[in-house]
């Protein structure tokens, strides 16, 4: 709901002094260069200046209900034209019931009443565009909410998405792995399923889980590459260094998952001869650190994939940091095809959970 200008705290002091000034500047103008009484000077003032401030009270009040979309200006002068007409009416038929006696008053009050008719006319007028332009920006900072809500509702969404995506990209993967499994080797495959239920129950427990810490990340790759140890033996070693300082930090869940899934499928598939996959876990200049790299013969091709692992990646770092260049890729001249995968370190109340 939008707030009236005279529901704000600040807003009143200032428009109670306001008036507590105009009352006392002219009731002291009317009695020291006019030489009227006391009491004319504090009642001309009291009531001129109070119903001013009632119409200004109405006219904010009614344009934070309405305001024509065309032609506002000529509504809004159209509007103060009447109010300062009927501020003046009053005021007269007031003052004249109460001070007609006093000729000299009652003639100075027909003399001013142009004047009083224009003071009260821009000052209406003031407060009429000062109301608008409250308002306008009140509906500019709503609007802008609004639009905010909905974009994190979006991205919240999305996230969700290529999270929930990760389970069935992974899992087709590992049936894989299971089918090849049963051909070569019926024995190892019963404890590679069994080793999968488990790393699936893990996973439906984080489910609501978007930032973890690396100790719980790496355990949860841990329980990943045992299922692929199991698969290719001793083809498949790995050479995990995780920095101590580094274990409490967080990182947004499954991250890791496919890039160490991406290494193993370069590495492994194209080739029968054993070989090694390095994972460094670090921190540089605030920022955490995860570089994976395996060895990958140039001259022969991947086998085919639909890439989604590392563009989720991607996506997911994008909308949570806004940086497209968190997750790097390159080939060193040795044939290592290395990943680095860099995680800001941000205070609890700027995470997005």
């Amino acid at each position: 709901m939008t707030r009236r200008p005279l529901s704000v705290r600040g807003i009143q002091k200032v428009a109670t002094t306001i008036l507590l000034v105009w009352v006392s500047v002219f009731a002291l103008l009317f009695y020291y260069s006019l030489n009227f009484s006391i009491a004319i000077s504090v009642a001309d003032s009291m009531i001129t200046s109070g119903l001013l401030a009632a119409a200004c009270i109405c006219l904010s009040s009614l344009l934070g209900y309405y305001q024509p979309k065309d032609e506002t200006i000529l509504f809004v002068l159209g509007l103060t034209v009447v109010l300062a007409l009927i501020i003046t009416v009053i005021s007269k038929v007031a003052l004249h019931a109460l001070f007609g006696a006093d000729l000299t008053y009652v003639s100075f009050l027909k003399l001013s009443l142009t004047v009083r008719f224009i003071v009260i006319f821009v000052f209406l007028a003031w407060c009429a565009l000062a109301s608008i332009l409250w308002y306008r920006l009140e509906d500019q900072s709503a609007t802008q909410e609004r639009l905010l809500a909905a974009q994190n509702l979006y991205r919240e969404a999305e996230l969700n998405k290529l999270r929930h995506q990760l389970q069935p990209h992974f899992l087709f993967n590992s049936l894989n792995s299971v089918y090849a499994l049963t051909i070569v080797n019926p024995k190892e495959a019963g404890s590679m399923i069994t080793r999968l239920a488990a790393f699936l129950r893990g996973t439906l427990k984080r489910d609501d889980e978007v930032w973890v810490a690396v100790r719980e990340e790496m355990e949860y790759i841990q329980l990943y590459l045992d299922i692929e140890k199991v698969r290719f033996s001793h083809r498949l070693n790995l050479d995990i260094s995780v920095a101590e300082e580094t274990l409490d930090f967080k990182l947004p869940g499954t991250l890791l998952q496919p890039i160490v899934e991406n290494a193993i499928k370069f590495g492994l598939y194209n080739t029968s001869a054993a070989i090694t996959i390095v994972m460094r876990v670090y921190m540089e200049n605030d920022v955490l650190i995860i570089e994976t790299s395996n060895p990958f013969d140039p001259e022969m091709k991947a086998t085919g994939g639909t890439g989604f692992g590392l563009s989720a990646i991607k996506r997911r770092l994008y909308l949570l940091f806004a940086d497209e260049n968190l997750l790097g890729t390159r080939a060193t001249a040795d044939n290592l095809f290395i990943t680095t995968l860099k995680i800001p370190q941000r205070n609890d109340q700027d995470i997005i959970n």
